[in-house]
């Protein structure tokens, strides 16, 4: 394999740990990769286009920026266990609603303008349920980590809280995220609960310029397979990372981001455009 430079975003400080320890892992197998950090997507979207970088780390929105960008070219490499058939639930306070309809003329609370489990995602899925976006209801953006794509999830918990505060009738939060703040107390499960859920969706996966050979994407893909659980070393990096194990790619999980995107009037294109 070639040396690959790997892009990362930099939504929390633990990212530069976490990709210190992957590289390390890459040279005990055998290659190299050098990781390249970003302050937003759109700037590793546009390092990986121009040919900066070989491969970014992409959430949702950033892959489908890739993807529209790229005339439908770029290569995808790995994912993890935990990004495959996620979901984001509608979140109210208990007894309140009975059904997502009875969410029209109210507020409902968002995460950032840019994360697609707190925000994008969410309106597609109103409109599924006949609730049109900018008509039915007021949306209250909590507009943190503008340009991490959600990957900060600091709007998502505060549109929550609103809601618990009762500033927002409802809201929503990627599926992971309700469970975690179930069990650790953040909100009260016996306050709180879920209306709706969306479709499955996939959330981060590898995105590789169409110029990246076949051969180097399955050897970058064969090495992540061989991180091991049950490895001390391996698990804090699997640990920090939000895993149990490194599985294959698949695109069939973007359709909801995609959806979200062309109900929106092409919101990637316009939102790059103003930043």
């Amino acid at each position: 394999m070639k040396k690959l430079r790997i892009g990362a975003v930099i939504y929390a400080p633990r990212v530069t740990v976490i990709w210190d320890l992957i590289e390390k892992f890459f040279n005990e197998n055998g290659a190299e990769i050098e990781p390249v950090f970003f302050k937003d997507y759109k700037l590793q979207v546009d390092a990986l286009v121009n040919g900066d970088i070989d491969c970014a780390w992409n959430s949702p929105l950033a892959q489908l920026d890739a993807h529209l960008r790229t005339d439908g070219t770029e290569k995808t490499g790995c994912m993890r266990d935990t990004d495959r058939d996620r979901k984001t639930y509608l979140v109210v306070k208990k007894g309140r609603f009975n059904s997502v309809e009875d969410l029209k003329g109210k507020t409902i609370g968002f995460g950032a303008i840019d994360s697609p489990q707190a925000r994008l995602i969410p309106i597609y899925h109103l409109h599924t349920k006949g609730l049109e976006f900018g008509k039915d209801y007021t949306d209250k953006r909590f507009d943190i980590g503008v340009g991490l794509h959600g990957d900060h999830v600091g709007g998502e918990k505060d549109s929550m809280m609103a809601m618990v505060n009762g500033e927002v009738d409802a809201t929503f939060c990627l599926d992971l995220n309700y469970e975690a703040w179930i069990n650790d107390g953040t909100i009260d499960k016996n306050e709180v609960e879920v209306l709706d859920k969306t479709e499955n969706f996939d959330h981060c996966i590898f995105t590789f310029n169409p110029n990246v050979a076949d051969e180097d994407i399955k050897e970058f893909d064969d090495i992540m397979f061989k991180m091991d659980y049950s490895i001390p070393e391996q698990k804090e990096i699997m640990d920090l990372e939000g895993l149990k194990e490194w599985v294959p790619g698949r695109m069939e999980g973007f359709k909801q981001i995609t959806n979200a995107n062309e109900y929106l009037g092409n919101f990637i294109k316009g939102y790059n455009s103003e930043k």
